[in-house]
């Protein structure tokens, strides 16, 4: 039985399968809470722990939160207010595993270090199945020291884990590993669009993607999601369009042109339009392939 105190803030579907799998290894979650009280209910009777009502609540029974919420605005609210993680924290330690901005990442750091509490940005380069499984790549940033008192404990989520320096850094690569990989799906999708327009055979097109410059992981991934239209959700376009969008900031940043990000973003903000982000980011395609949503 491992001895450790947990509890989660973000109960979507990566905060809950973190959740079980430390759950399954003998940690002791303690109380978990999400916004929508019914998320929170739910996994609490899965796990035999509290259904936290207010973040308090969480941080009084737990000696680590893990935190996993949607973006900066969500990551801001939590660590502000009158019902704050800014409270009753003292000697405690966080793990943000959301993907925002390195700002934000920074700013809710220094939030916690004048409470007394330590900081670690997980930035996770996995998915649903990787989270429940315990098997996402980890990114670490934060103090050493931090990262190394925590080791084994994010060992138990991963299946490789890379400790990259300051708090920031950790977010600022993720948003590059995202980036790059969106424009992977981009591409793709478009290879594969045409590929259907001229009338070829996407399988006999996707086999010679693979043995050619063209292969990616995406191919793998995403590939005959785009043909058979199976765009169940593991990565939102709405994540993607966010995640192309903090890329495209951090250029901005320093007066960089990064042109197929920013083409990138903007298709994923197309899909929102149509009210398909919640579409798997593999529904570019559907702006991509004819006779589809894009045509």
């Amino acid at each position: 039985m491992k001895k450790t105190s947990i509890g989660f803030v973000g109960l979507g579907r990566m905060g809950a399968n973190m959740a079980r799998r430390l759950a399954d290894l003998g940690y002791p979650i303690r109380a978990v809470y999400d916004h929508h009280a019914d998320a929170g209910v739910s996994l609490a009777k899965e796990l035999k722990c509290v259904a936290a009502k207010s973040l308090f609540e969480v941080t009084a029974v737990s000696e680590i939160i893990f935190t996993v919420v949607t973006d900066d605005a969500a990551m801001l609210e939590i660590f502000s207010g009158d019902d704050s993680l800014s409270k009753g924290v003292k000697d405690k330690t966080f793990i943000h595993c959301a993907t925002i901005s390195p700002e934000v990442h920074e700013k809710v750091a220094e939030l916690a270090a004048a409470a007394g509490a330590a900081t670690l940005a997980a930035a996770m380069a996995s998915s649903i199945t990787q989270a429940r499984q315990g098997t996402l790549y980890l990114m670490i940033g934060g103090e050493e020291e931090t990262f190394q008192k925590n080791e084994a404990l994010l060992k138990d989520l991963s299946c490789s884990l890379r400790y990259v320096g300051p708090v920031g850094n950790a977010a600022k690569i993720k948003a590059l590993v995202n980036m790059v990989m969106n424009i992977n799906t981009a591409g793709l999708a478009e290879g594969l669009g045409l590929g259907a327009a001229l009338g070829l055979d996407l399988q006999v097109l996707k086999e010679i993607f693979a043995q050619t410059g063209a292969n990616s992981r995406v191919l793998e991934t995403d590939g005959d999601d785009m043909i058979s239209r199976e765009h169940d959700c593991y990565f939102s376009a709405a994540h993607a369009a966010k995640d192309s969008g903090i890329a495209n900031a951090l250029a901005n940043q320093v007066n960089l042109a990064v042109p197929l990000s920013r083409a990138t973003e903007a298709q994923y903000r197309k899909l929102i339009s149509l009210g398909l982000g919640e579409l798997d980011k593999s529904g570019i395609a559907e702006l991509t392939f004819p006779n589809r949503a894009g045509a």
